[in-house]
């Protein structure tokens, strides 16, 4: 709930601090989890992806964002994409700290389930920053790649949006998307997993546990 919530959150609060104030408007800059939650993307394919057996995928509800109303639209769209996934890495510095205290604090009744936390924290907030970042729209990497792209290859790039969800998807159930992320997901981990005083096997060996 943390990690969807902040990471929505995060876009429209950015968005706002850049001009448009849609998603401020509409209730969506709260840390409410009850305005985030898609009954599909975060209920029912999470938890029958669970049930399968599969690394559990999903999505919360978008933050509306109306790109025309930010003062400098396409540079300030980076910022709002980006800002989702920088809560998610915040957040897993977080986790990490908590699974961290785990083992410096003397006699600590509560050192399992702390560093269990912490490390489901920590990978669940870097699967979703590296799947956010993947440069296809309307994730936030697509979003970023669009403004970061010459203004017609932009352009260009942005028509794949409507059929972006559908690649995702396919990408999914084939098996391709987890191969892509894999390398990204372990890299960010070993990156992370220092300032929960773990190494990266630590880390998957709990999560297997989890």
């Amino acid at each position: 709930m943390f990690a969807i919530t902040l990471h929505e959150a995060a876009h429209g609060y950015v968005a706002r601090h850049f001009g448009d104030p849609t998603a401020y408007m509409l209730g969506r800059v709260t840390l409410n989890p009850l305005k985030h939650i898609d009954p599909i993307g975060t209920v029912i394919l999470p938890l029958a992806m669970f049930a399968l057996h599969v690394p559990p995928f999903g999505w919360a509800k978008p933050v509306p964002v109306n790109f025309s109303q930010l003062r400098r639209p396409k540079r300030d769209m980076l910022w709002v994409a980006a800002a989702g996934p920088a809560a998610n890495l915040i957040m897993a510095l977080g986790w990490a700290f908590i699974a961290r205290m785990a083992s410096l604090i003397p006699g600590n009744p509560f050192a399992e389930p702390m560093t269990y936390m912490g490390v489901a924290g920590i990978f669940i907030n870097v699967m979703l920053m590296v799947l956010n970042l993947l440069p296809l729209p309307p994730l936030d990497g697509g979003r970023i790649a669009v403004s970061l792209l010459p203004l017609q290859a932009a352009n260009r790039f942005e028509r794949i949006e409507p059929y972006g969800f559908f690649i995702l998807i396919a990408l999914l159930f084939t098996g391709v998307l987890w191969k892509m992320l894999s390398p990204l997901i372990m890299l960010s981990l070993s990156l992370i997993a220092p300032f929960a005083n773990m190494s990266v096997s630590d880390l998957m060996r709990i999560v297997q546990i989890i």
